[in-house]
């Protein structure tokens, strides 16, 4: 597969070129990455005016995906997921004046609420049906989609689900998407974490499980720098709305995008085109081996996506901010801890390494007294007292707990992105979220200053 983009700029590189255009490091090398940072100049053509190499490379990822139009952001999914809804509400079309409704899971990331906020949408909340164990956690079925629909007065613009989740949870995408099309509602996938999934055998994509558009960061599990994802549009969404899908994401990005990342993308459709599935297979064997034999040492994985692991330290004596710092000191970094587990992303790029997981993990931590459960409190129902958009947009401020009863949340109170937040801009904090901020560590909360209120 070409690479268009990279050899654009490989050419320019030796090219010799008098660089009397942005930016200011003209290429000369002080980090060692400047020859290759650009900026449109001519030949280099314009991301959201995409007409020459990105449009070529955009197209290449649009044929590794199946998709009606893929498009590029080095902003990462954020900016996608605001693209996203904005594509759904242009897609519904007029509606009297009502403010558009977003049906979305509560595990959203905070790009979502941002959006929420500048598209001024009205989002209805679908709430953890199980025992979520974890504020990651977001269990959704499709009955509870259903019921959720049946209880609208309206169709929503959209149906919005983040999946996998950040502890590698993921609910029945392709039962989902049934039911949102027999409402004739179009299903919205946050897909930050899942990239690779296209490349499993089957895939597990959202795309090809009916998800009418898709974000994917190709930097989380993908030799892809930070910041470098795809916006996905499905076939038939492409028809409905790919006209104005370059113009979405323009609203939402930089007029500066990283040609950096920008080739970063490009090589990586190289990189996915050559064998990467074959690898990808061969690393979870490896890692099927890893996971199998921490279990039999005592340790206990959470169910997740394949390229992840979850791991809990509670029946073996440890907290996962304890097993986390341990783990450091025998040179393993995890991607997130929080107060029962540690959660380790890896990737073919592990290859020959994750080994080392095992023998620390498995063999070097001695195992202690499991340490008492403790699970946490239900999640109150939200009450709303503002919209999301007067909230995000209010003057605010960050008050410890003891003064934060009964104000308005300004900003999502969470733990990490993606998460379930216990409070959203615009609800009211209740004693039932104060109890379950103290249960999860928080020290304080941004709330609408009273004024504004």
């Amino acid at each position: 597969m070409d690479t268009p983009i990279f050899d654009f700029v490989q050419q320019y590189r030796h090219s010799g070129t008098l660089r009397l255009h942005m930016p200011g490091h003209k290429g000369v090398p002080f980090l060692g990455c400047e020859p290759l940072d650009i900026t449109e100049i001519q030949g280099a053509d314009s991301l959201y005016e995409a007409e020459g190499i990105i449009a070529r490379s955009e197209a290449n990822a649009a044929a590794l995906f199946g998709s009606g139009r893929t498009l590029y952001s080095t902003e990462g999914s954020s900016q996608c997921v605001r693209a996203m809804l904005h594509l759904a509400v242009l897609a519904t079309g007029e509606r009297d004046g009502r403010r558009p409704v977003v049906l979305a899971g509560r595990n959203v990331h905070r790009s979502f609420i941002h959006a929420c906020a500048l598209l001024d949408l009205e989002a209805r909340w679908l709430m953890p049906e199980a025992d979520r164990g974890s504020v990651c956690a977001c269990p959704i079925t499709p009955e509870g989609v259903e019921r959720a629909l049946a209880q609208l007065d309206a169709p929503p613009c959209a149906v919005c689900l983040t999946a996998p989740d950040y502890l590698g949870g993921s609910p029945d995408l392709a039962a989902v998407a049934r039911v949102c099309h027999a409402h004739r509602v179009p299903l919205l996938v946050d897909n930050a974490h899942g990239a690779y999934l296209k490349f499993l055998q089957p895939s597990r994509h959202p795309l090809d499980l009916g998800a009418d558009l898709c974000c994917d960061s190709a930097h989380k599990t993908l030799p892809v720098l930070t910041g470098g994802a795809w916006l996905h549009l499905s076939p038939e969404m492409d028809r409905r709305v790919g006209h104005w899908a370059r113009d979405a994401m323009a609203l939402f990005g930089s007029t500066s995008p990283s040609y950096l990342i920008l080739q970063s993308l490009d090589l990586c459709n190289r990189y996915l085109a050559s064998g990467y599935p074959e690898r990808l297979a061969e690393f979870l064997v490896q890692l099927e081996e890893v996971k199998s034999g921490l279990v039999s040492h005592g340790w206990r994985l959470l169910p997740s996506d394949p390229l992840r692991l979850v791991l809990s330290g509670g029946e073996r004596g440890y907290s996962g901010g304890e097993l986390a710092e341990l783990l450091r000191q025998g040179g393993i970094e995890c991607e997130y801890a929080d107060r029962d587990a540690v959660v380790l992303m890896a990737t073919p790029e592990n290859d020959g390494e994750i080994r080392k997981l095992f023998w620390w993990a498995g063999v070097e931590l001695p195992a202690r007294p499991p340490l008492p459960s403790a699970p946490l409190p239900s999640l109150p129902p939200p009450v709303r007292r503002l919209s999301i958009r007067q909230a995000v947009l209010s003057s605010s401020q960050l008050v410890p707990l003891d003064r934060a009863l009964g104000r308005v949340c300004a900003a999502p109170a969470v733990s990490c992105p993606p998460a379930v937040p216990i409070a959203v801009s615009g609800e009211e904090i209740t004693p039932e979220v104060l109890a379950l901020l103290r249960a999860c560590g928080a020290e304080a909360v941004r709330v609408v200053a009273e004024t504004a209120v």
